[in-house]
């Protein structure tokens, strides 16, 4: 199958998912959390380099390592919010989503935050 899917054996045959599907839910629970201004969409080269990020605009990926969900996001937090308890908030959302909607157990998420959005 297609690298670009993520795959479930089961007794029966296996269950691919797509990167992008989990991709997509991952952005969405994103945006349910209290403090996140949004996914980075200016992260800097070398951050975005280092993780990979094909779309910087995305500020998210997604891949499986030993069978392991691997998640990288970058964000921006809302000033006056506690940059500690929003990431930890998003890993916490994100873990919550890719377990309920695709089985996997334990994803490993790594939330970077790059920068702080002030209002205007």
């Amino acid at each position: 199958m297609n690298d670009n899917y993520i795959t479930c054996v089961e007794e029966q045959g296996n269950i691919n998912i797509s990167e992008e599907v989990i991709n997509s839910l991952v952005r969405a629970a994103i945006t349910e959390v209290d403090g996140v201004a949004g996914l980075a969409n200016t992260a800097g080269g070398e951050l975005a380099e280092k993780l990979g990020l094909k779309t910087v605009t995305k500020g998210v990926k997604i891949q499986l390592d030993d069978n392991q969900v691997v998640v990288d996001c970058i964000i921006t937090v809302k000033y006056g919010c506690s940059i500690v308890n929003v990431a930890r908030a998003v890993q916490e959302k994100i873990v919550n989503v890719i377990t309920s909607t695709t089985g996997f157990e334990k994803p490993h998420v790594n939330v970077h935050v790059s920068g702080i959005a002030f209002e205007k």
